[in-house]
Order: C-alpha cells, then sequence, then structure tokens
C-alpha cells in the first residue's frame, strides 16, 4: 500500500510541476502588478490552470501526510537501539560490557613497541 501512495504522490509531484511551469508569468513577484479580475478587488480571475494547480497541491499534501502516517506507524514501538544484539557474558549473567567504539583508533601508549598493523576485523 505504501508503494502505490509513493506512485500516486511522485506522479502529484510531477504533475503539480508541469501545471506550474505551463501558467503564465504575471511579472511583478509575488503577487504585484497582476490582472484586473475585478471591478473592486486586485485578484485576477481564477483560470482553469489555477483550480488544477490547487487540487494538485492539496492532493501532494494528502499523500505527504498518509506517507508520514505510514511511516510512523511502521516505525511504532521500534528504537534502532532494540535491534542491536547485546552479548551475554560467559557465566550467562550480566551481558558484557564491548570494547568502547573507536578504542582500536587509539594510538599505542607510551610502553607499546608493537609495529602499527591495520586489523581487518
Amino acid at each position: 500500500m505504501e508503494n502505490v501512495v509513493l506512485i500516486i504522490h511522485l506522479l502529484l509531484a510531477l504533475g503539480l510541476i508541469a501545471v506550474v511551469l505551463l501558467q503564465r508569468s504575471e511579472g511583478g513577484g509575488l503577487g504585484m502588478g497582476g490582472g484586473g479580475g475585478g471591478a473592486i478587488s486586485g485578484r485576477a480571475a481564477a483560470t482553469a490552470l489555477g483550480k488544477v494547480t490547487w487540487l494538485l497541491a492539496i492532493a501532494f499534501i494528502c499523500t505527504s501526510i498518509t506517507l508520514t502516517i505510514m511511516a510512523a506507524q511502521k516505525s511504532a514501538g521500534s528504537s534502532v537501539t532494540d535491534r542491536l544484539a547485546v552479548p551475554q557474558s560467559e557465566d550467562g549473567g550480566a551481558p558484557a560490557v564491548p570494547a568502547p567504539l573507536g578504542s582500536d583508533l587509539l594510538p599505542p601508549s607510551e610502553g607499546d613497541n608493537a609495529p602499527l598493523v591495520p586489523s581487518a576485523d
């Protein structure tokens, strides 16, 4: 189901881009300058492309919210740390403490004269 909504979402995005690029530019940015749509208001009359743009935008937002809800339901109750395996100690008691991350990247101590050879773990 998520794939179907995602495909619809992508098609809506492409359609929205196409419809916006087909519209006529009004000249001045931010709503300045527009044509005389009404005798009193400075708003232009709604064209068919303008209405299609609104419909595609509303459908795009709805699919965005739907995908967000689906992703939240899929990840509910799980965490990245839940997926990590904690090694048990040999005596079966408390979990063994793993070596700190990056400990193999530390420089050798002062008394250590062993050659520095990378390990392939």
